[in-house]
């Protein structure tokens, strides 16, 4: 048998989280965001003649929270991300140019005879 120990264990990869894991955090937000939903419903009603303005808040939040939690259910998996910054990047080297003279200076290349006609 293992023994764990409470060792902190580093990611390393620059992978995503699984599927399954992504779709429990997104069931988890939208159960939170329903249970916020209930309770603004349920204290609109108890304060509807008590507290008028409090009343009507909690309304507004509970007819709005529904469209909110589901745009966030549904809002796609998280952006990968990026790669550690501990990559060293290459830095870009400039060659030293011809001068000018040699360049002009160099004999053309003479032509060569066409392949297949030998006299």
């Amino acid at each position: 048998m293992r023994k764990h120990s409470n060792v902190e264990a580093f990611r390393i990869t620059g992978a995503r989280q699984g599927l399954s894991e992504d779709v429990r955090g997104r069931q988890r937000r939208y159960v939170i965001s329903m249970a916020v939903r209930t309770v603004a419903v349920v204290l609109t009603a108890v304060l509807w003649n008590v507290e008028r303005p409090v009343a009507i808040a909690t309304l507004v939040l509970g007819i709005g929270l529904p469209y909110i939690a589901v745009v966030i259910a549904n809002a796609g998996r998280e952006n990968a991300p990026s790669l550690p910054s501990t990559f060293v990047k290459p830095t870009r080297r400039m060659l030293p140019s011809a001068p000018a003279e040699s360049v002009a200076e160099r004999p053309a290349p003479e032509p060569s005879e066409p392949r297949g006609e030998r006299g």
